[in-house]
């Protein structure tokens, strides 16, 4: 498999953006996101690192991480974090929340209704925004 497996409209978005913000494309950048484009499952820098290595075997942890801050820097995908949870990654960046079951460990992209999410954004804290601060919610078993 090629080290660019991006497929081209994702290449020029990524290109594109990482250019905006001064950088460039490198193989490892676009495998990295490519790999959170095709399962959506919100995956931590370990799960990527171990679904990227066998596409690019030489590549290190450290380079995922750094892959991965660089394509959040660039907002082209969003750091979720949950209560001492490992940082996971989102590449859905329309306004949305996330549901988090503890007893599965799956993190789920909930949809909210626009009149809900406007409702959300006028109660939320003074300096808080619902489109940068991702609403999250967790499911404990009682």
């Amino acid at each position: 498999m090629s080290t660019t497996a991006t497929t081209p409209r994702h290449d020029a978005g990524l290109a594109q953006k990482l250019a905006d913000s001064g950088l460039r494309s490198t193989p490892q950048r676009e495998v990295v996101y490519d790999v959170l484009l095709k399962k959506r499952d919100h995956p931590t820098a370990d799960e990527v690192f171990a679904r990227v290595k066998p596409e690019l075997p030489g590549i290190s942890l450290a380079t995922v991480y750094n892959c991965l801050e660089t394509l959040v820097q660039c907002d082209l995908v969003r750091a979720v974090n949950f209560e001492r949870g490992p940082t996971r990654y989102c590449p859905n960046l329309r306004p949305h929340a996330h549901f988090h079951d503890e007893a599965t460990g799956q993190t789920h992209d909930i949809d909210l209704p626009p009149a809900l999410f406007a409702k959300l954004k006028s109660v939320l804290p003074t300096g808080f925004d619902a489109n940068a601060d991702l609403v999250m919610c967790a499911a404990v078993e009682s």
